[in-house]
């Protein structure tokens, strides 16, 4: 049978409006972040405030992924995506009206970072009933993915453009178009499915041990977590690192590129040259593989070596292809959308806290060498983390099928 590939999984239609509809919606979320700080600095002149907006795209994360996560499952997912659409179009027209104060702004943005979960979990949970839950279902995740990181890129120095052309509650009208026009896509563009789990009305924290309780499920959740809490440490180290080198704003930029460029090219790598076996038994050597080229820190690289070791860190991530599909086949359909928001949310909210914990050890020791001694608590995680998923792979072998994760002898 020939192995999917990108192109298969652009020729259903349905993934391609949830496509177009990401992108829209990251496109949305990236330019309302800048409008939205450089407005409420114009109306405060405070840098604190500027930087207290920035901050609330990630401080609810947490809160909204926990306790919206049974909505995933419990309700249609494409009701609960259009919905989610059209709330943050709200958000984002009320933003746009003029004398809108300060404390309603940040409110608004706060909202925006409570649905987020719930949306990023749904939609990745309902993806594998767009795709099937094989190896289409990686690559569009992959995909999803690469216009993530690419908004990333794009989208800041589009927003910047856009800035330049017209008032910041301009810009906050076409993030709250974007959001309407995703919720459209949404709407007309897929099917509606029922819900996976309609009847179930347990507790949120019946919910949450349903999901966490059993014990592959949790390996695999803090594969996916804790490496991010250590790869962000050198993104969030970047600007006193580059100007300890003495170098500009520029540099600073290109540096900031390279490990989304690197990210990128592997998944496209990973996607396009390698089989789901394959993939699936690269899982732990990339894992660990992507925290080496950060030890190079602590030889207080210059910025050609900083940016070669940057990429190379960002093609490891490739292993998240094999990780996606271990997840997917371990965790019960009817437990999938609960399981996919605590994922995005794990995965925000770690982010946050490394970066935190990265300026906190910078006030007392070197960058280079915070950044290379998360490189090492990094990889001995994952390595741990592999282990314990082995050991709950072989215990649940007796109870029913076992899932190929590739960590097993053959």
């Amino acid at each position: 049978m020939p192995r999917d590939t990108y192109a298969a999984v652009f020729r259903v239609t349905e993934f391609r409006a949830v496509f177009a509809a990401h992108l829209l919606s990251v496109l949305g979320l990236v330019v309302a972040e800048l409008a939205l700080t450089v407005l409420v600095y114009r109306l405060t002149g405070s840098p604190l405030m500027s930087a207290l907006t920035f901050a609330l795209g990630f401080l609810p994360y947490l809160l909204g992924g926990t306790l919206l996560a049974p909505l995933a499952d419990r309700r249609p997912a494409r009701r609960v995506l259009v919905v989610c659409d059209l709330v943050c179009a709200v958000c984002a027209a009320a933003m746009v009206l003029p004398g809108t104060p300060v404390a309603v702004l940040l409110a608004l943005r706060c909202v925006l970072a409570l649905i987020g979960p719930l949306f990023q979990g749904t939609r990745n949970a309902s993806l594998a009933d767009v795709l099937g839950p094989g190896e289409r279902y990686v690559l569009g995740r992959s995909l999803l993915r690469m216009v993530s990181q690419s908004a990333q890129l794009t989208g800041f120095g589009l927003g910047g453009v856009l800035l330049a052309l017209v008032s910041p509650r301009s810009a906050l009208a076409v993030t709250a178009a974007g959001f309407a026009g995703s919720a459209l896509l949404l709407r007309y563009g897929t099917r509606r499915r029922p819900a996976r789990a309609a009847g179930d009305r347990s507790s949120l924290p019946a919910g949450l041990r349903a999901v966490l309780g059993d014990r592959r499920t949790r390996s695999l959740m803090l594969l996916f977590w804790l490496p991010s809490l250590f790869l962000v440490v050198p993104e969030a180290l970047m600007a006193p690192y580059v100007d300890g080198l003495g170098a500009g704003t520029t540099a600073l930029g290109l540096l900031m590129c390279a490990l989304p460029v690197g990210t990128v090219a592997g998944e496209l790598w990973a996607g396009s040259a390698l089989s789901a076996r394959a993939r699936s038994r690269l899982v732990g050597p990339l894992a660990v593989a992507g925290f080496l080229p950060l030890l190079g820190y602590a030889l207080r690289p210059g910025l050609a070596l900083l940016a070669g070791l940057l990429l190379l860190a960002g093609l490891a991530h490739a292993y998240t292809l094999g990780l996606d599909q271990w997840f997917v086949e371990v965790v019960p359909e009817e437990l999938r959308g609960r399981a996919m928001t605590l994922l995005s949310t794990g995965l925000m909210t770690l982010q946050g806290v490394g970066m935190a914990l990265a300026g906190l050890a910078a006030e007392f020791l070197p960058l280079h060498q915070v950044v290379a001694g998360a490189a090492v608590l990094g990889a001995s995680c994952v390595l741990v983390l592999l282990a314990d998923l082995r050991a709950a792979d072989a215990a649940a072998a007796p109870r029913g099928p076992r899932t190929e994760t590739g960590l097993s002898a053959k």
